[in-house]
């Protein structure tokens, strides 16, 4: 990746160190219009396997669009996605998922009055036969439930207990473990800590660390810059649907990475101002 660069107290870093043997996928120049509305421009981002990837921007600044071009939901209008080394034009959202890339949206995609193991295996149902007749397997499921829920740090009373008896942050953690089971490669987490408090959100954060363990890419989007400096491992800015520039760990301060995605000039004159 060559084209985005931060400026650091003087200082231009390129982010284009990464081994290309391990690239999972390669956003090149990516764009994207509605109609006469440009919605991204020219956005290129890549992700290493085991890395978390932090992708930050204000409201509006197009990270939701490229996400989703990234999954499958939209077709690129330019540019170019390499997965795993190959091209890809994903037709639809199951292209991408079968090819490895899950992606947890703020609103998981779960049913609250359904058991957690419901949840978990919902649309990937394991069965058993009896005369010949395909049944739900319980055992199976339960078992696995609780296995991958433990692994990712959270101890369940029973795969049974309804999925809206946990905590945003416990839910957070079932899609993520659910995805991981299923196969994904990499990971796309929309704004998985906005909506949570302290606790949760750490334990979220927690669950992100033990993902990239396992040599699984994590696109991480947030605006929220201290949870992204928490795990990240490099960040890329957008604002207005183009890049601002990557940077690795070390490489940035949170109080740059906060000014380039809000206006920190700007903010620094209002908050300085005799008159406010």
């Amino acid at each position: 990746m060559t084209e985005p660069i931060l400026k650091m107290r003087g200082v231009a870093v390129e982010s284009d160190e990464t081994d290309s043997d391990e690239i999972i996928i390669e956003m090149k120049k990516i764009e994207k219009h509605f109609g006469s509305v440009i919605a991204l421009s020219g956005v290129s981002l890549d992700l290493i396997a085991g890395e978390c990837h932090c992708l930050l921007g204000d409201n509006g600044a197009g990270k939701s669009t490229f996400i989703k071009t990234m999954s499958g939901v939209y077709k690129p209008s330019k540019g170019e996605i390499i997965f795993e080394g190959k091209p890809m034009n994903f037709a639809r959202p199951r292209d991408a998922i079968a090819a490895g890339i899950a992606t947890v949206y703020q609103d998981l995609a779960m049913i609250p009055l359904m058991s957690v193991a419901r949840n978990f295996f919902m649309g990937n149902e394991p069965t058993r036969k009896v005369a010949g007749i395909s049944f739900f397997d319980h055992k199976t499921a339960n078992e696995i439930t609780m296995k991958k829920m433990k692994k990712m740090g959270i101890n369940l009373r029973s795969p049974d207990q309804a999925v809206g008896t946990l905590s945003g942050g416990e839910r957070q953690t079932v899609a993520i473990a659910r995805a991981v089971h299923f196969g994904a490669k990499l990971l796309i987490l929309d704004e998985p800590t906005s909506a949570l408090g302290v606790r949760q959100t750490a334990n979220v954060l927690a669950t992100v660390d033990k993902v990239r363990n396992q040599g699984i890419g994590v696109v991480f989007i947030t605006h929220n810059v201290r949870h992204a400096m928490a795990v990240g491992d490099r960040f890329t800015v957008l604002n207005r649907g183009q890049t601002l520039g990557t940077a690795n760990r070390g490489e940035i301060t949170a109080e740059e990475l906060q000014n380039m995605m809000a206006g920190g000039e700007e903010l620094a004159t209002f908050e300085g101002s005799p008159d406010v």
